[in-house]
């Protein structure tokens, strides 16, 4: 079954999100800020500031705040270039600021980060270089000119030139170190975000199509009983009408339709499902249903059962559950996708646990990826000669992500391994191996935790 092609959502597109409200209310709280501290320190501290042209610069902050908050829409969503200008006027009108009051040597000129975070939080990689570039040219600049702070008798309040340095070098460190840090960590959310959003798509697809499959059961088995009986006095109007041949042929004709659709019905309802036992299969089905997409792509599919018990137990009733069913189709897909010839699907039990393992004979998982298995969207790496094998596969990211994620939401533990590494398998080429493991209490369809209830079956008016 082919998989949705889903893509990381690109960073202007996530730019488009940010609210211009949002950086509004931003900018009102900075300009409480330093109209505060500008009108405080002269008469808490006795500094000598140019209060006249630091009221000039937040007066212009009030301005374009007041402006953006009338003139446009409160519903507005800034892009890429309007969220840029707007970071870049806070940054230039912040680094005036402190050299109108001492430049480095003023404490608050940790605040140049703030914009420099933001940017890397909501913008795309190259505006955060170029806010990084400017916030290191302020930086810079504010180590050498500044307007000094004095104090009421005449003092210049004025830090050692080696604590100057000392600040410049860590400002430095710090815009580059927060906004490496803060674009890292918000790249993996957004990762994370774009493909949890990928898994439950599939999920919902999964769930439509098993609906769907309970909905044809139901008619299968519903309308068993009344073609049974179409056919059945069709069949002795046939034999009643032998002398009357216009008749006859009529109710030939009804006994030929009424074939055709029990075997509509069969072919439709072919899964094996029945309406009563919805919920529920034969581990042995559930399998089945896993890779019966994956059955004619030209590989072998082998799929083999085992007890673990010395005594032979019969196999068990698990849940048939979309997130099992996808999950495991997943992981087929991918081993047919690598497989020289044989795909092996083998499948495990005992009273505790239920193991599938599935492996094929292929070039088993590149070894310096194998710790990353799992993690979506791994197909933005850098492509390596492994890739090359097939050049249209977009990656072991997002599939692999999708499986990993929806059986684990079924209770299941996985362990991906090569033949190399897996000591179980020595008679035979194994390239990958991937391990799917249960507590059999979370899907034994009968004597698990969520046990499927028994009864007649309910009409559709009464569900």
């Amino acid at each position: 079954m082919p998989q949705p092609t889903i893509r990381p959502i690109g960073e202007r597109k996530r730019a488009n999100w940010i609210r211009l409200r949002t950086m509004i209310y931003l900018r009102w709280v900075a300009i409480v800020g330093q109209f505060v501290a500008v009108t405080i320190a002269p008469f808490l501290f006795g500094l000598q500031l140019e209060l006249g042209w630091c009221y000039f610069a937040i007066s212009v902050s009030v301005i374009g705040n007041l402006v953006a908050a009338f003139v446009f829409p409160e519903n507005k969503r800034l892009s890429e270039r309007e969220n840029i200008s707007m970071i870049i006027f806070d940054l230039l009108q912040l680094g005036f600021l402190l050299y109108l009051t001492g430049g480095l040597n003023n404490p608050f000129t940790l605040l140049l980060l703030g914009p420099v975070t933001i940017s890397a939080t909501a913008l795309s990689l190259r505006s955060t270089l170029v806010l990084c570039v400017m916030a290191i040219v302020s930086v810079t600049v504010l180590a050498f000119f500044y307007i000094p702070l004095h104090t009421e008798t005449g003092e210049v309040l004025r830090i050692p030139q080696l604590f100057i340095f000392g600040q410049w070098i860590a400002l430095v460190i710090a815009v580059i170190f927060t906004s490496a840090y803060s674009r890292r960590v918000t790249s993996e959310i957004h990762l994370m975000s774009d493909a949890l959003a990928a898994t439950q798509m599939a999920l919902a697809r999964e769930q439509k199509l098993t609906d769907l499959g309970g909905v044809i059961a139901a008619a299968a088995h519903e309308l068993g009983t009344p073609l049974a009986t179409i056919k059945l006095t069709s069949a002795e109007l046939v034999h009643e009408l032998h002398d009357q041949p216009d008749l006859r042929e009529d109710a030939e004709l009804i006994v030929q339709q009424t074939d055709r659709c029990r075997d509509i019905l069969r072919d439709m309802g072919r899964a094996g499902k029945d309406d009563l036992h919805m919920r529920q299969a034969p581990l042995i089905t559930v399998i089945e249903s896993a890779a019966e997409p994956h059955m004619e792509r030209g590989k072998d599919v082998l799929i083999s059962l085992d007890s673990g018990e010395n005594i032979p137990s019969a196999q068990p009733a698990i849940l048939r559950m979309p997130e099992i069913i996808h999950g495991l189709r997943n992981l087929v897909q991918n081993a047919v996708d690598f497989a020289e010839t044989t795909v092996w699907i083998e499948t495990r039990w005992n009273a505790e646990t239920i193991t599938v393992r599935i492996l094929d004979d292929g070039k088993g998982f590149p070894p310096q990826l194998l710790g990353r298995l799992g993690d979506p969207f791994m197909g933005r790496r850098q492509r390596t000669n492994y890739d090359t094998a097939r050049p249209e596969y977009a990656g072991m990211g997002l599939g692999l992500f999708i499986a990993k994620t929806l059986l684990e939401r079924s209770g299941a533990m996985l362990r991906f391994a090569n033949g190399a590494d897996d000591a179980t398998n020595r008679t035979r080429k194994i390239g990958a191996v991937v391990e799917v493991r249960w507590p059999r209490r979370k899907i034994d369809a009968l004597a698990g935790d969520n046990p499927v209830a028994s009864g007649r079956n309910t009409r559709f008016a009464e569900m």
